[in-house]
């Protein structure tokens, strides 16, 4: 399953819920996929999603906040696995797309090969770890961490191993960062 595929099949999982996209291919393949008003794309910023989903999570905690990430994001931003698990918002989901590459910026390789992301997020604390490789397993996943979640069982970290895509991005991101934070604040109604 490829990068774009399994934002697609975790996308479509996603109602209500606040969704953060980190920066890059990732808000764009979030884009084409479902773009509508509670989606915040970041621009530039790696690294920086989890902890904005984080803030959003514990001052609307009658919202659920899923961050899509990728892999690399995560370990430049790994003080966020520490502060999630030890504020432990229940409404909390990050969800890491483990392509192995930093794919924006020309396939360099990250370290999550050798890094087990959800090794660290449990050992940082999260209480519900889950992972996927297929489009069967991201919904079922989904559903495991819904469940949870409606329990009061988060954070919720999801590894979703996929490779990465083979063909051009997709399109940029159509609105500036003014449009976007105007539009994003609306849906959560500040």
């Amino acid at each position: 399953m490829t990068t774009r595929e399994a934002i697609t099949a975790l996308a479509r999982q996603i109602k209500d819920e606040l969704m953060i996209c980190t920066t890059g291919y990732t808000c764009r393949d979030v884009q084409a996929a479902c773009d509508r008003p509670g989606n915040f794309y970041m621009i530039g910023s790696m690294g920086l999603a989890a902890s904005m989903g984080l803030g959003i999570a514990l001052v609307k905690p009658k919202t659920t906040v899923v961050v899509f990430d990728g892999d690399g994001a995560v370990l430049m931003g790994l003080g966020n696995l520490a502060m999630a698990g030890a504020l432990k918002p229940r409404n909390f989901v990050h969800a890491a797309f483990d392509n192995e590459v930093f794919a924006s910026t020309g396939r360099q390789p990250t370290y999550s090969k050798s890094v087990s992301l959800e090794a660290v997020a449990a050992a940082a604390g999260y209480p519900v770890v889950r992972r996927a490789q297929t489009p069967e397993e991201i919904t079922a996943g989904w559903g495991q961490i819904c469940a949870r979640l409606a329990g009061g069982g988060g954070p919720a970290f999801f590894l979703i191993k996929c490779e990465p895509d083979p063909g051009p991005p997709m399109e940029r991101i159509r609105m500036g960062p003014e449009a976007i934070t105007t539009r994003f604040m609306e849906a959560v109604g500040t």
